[in-house]
């Protein structure tokens, strides 16, 4: 028996790209890690969210409503991992620097009530 021949191979490639195309959870040659981590978390929310035994077993452990706990894991949807990092080739424009370096600090929760 002898194994894959080139068509084979030319098959299993274009049913590759074409599972790429149609599902966006299955990544491709460029895709980071931080990327990769949200694909990953926005599907574990869904398959939470879509699934009513699960959100009954969440609920009755964070002692919240489902409708709570869907509602969280709804919004934790938007950005599950945080804000992106910054990519080595975006780089900030030189008015975005001069607008962050210009801005007063913000003030912390604590030392605004005791100015108050």
């Amino acid at each position: 028996m002898s194994g894959p021949t080139l068509s084979d191979r030319m098959n299993i490639n274009s049913q590759i790209e074409h599972l790429q195309a149609k599902y966006v959870g299955t990544g491709h040659a460029d895709l980071t890690r931080f990327e990769w981590a949200i694909n990953i978390h926005r599907d574990s929310y869904a398959s939470y969210v879509g699934h009513h035994n699960m959100m009954a077993y969440f609920a009755t452990v964070e002692n919240e409503s489902i409708g709570r706990v869907k509602y969280e894991f709804l919004q934790r949807m938007l950005l599950p991992c945080g804000i992106p990092p910054r990519r080595d080739d975006e780089e900030a424009s030189e008015e975005e620097q001069e607008e962050r370096d210009a801005a007063p600090p913000k003030k912390k929760k604590d030392e605004e009530e005791s100015e108050e």
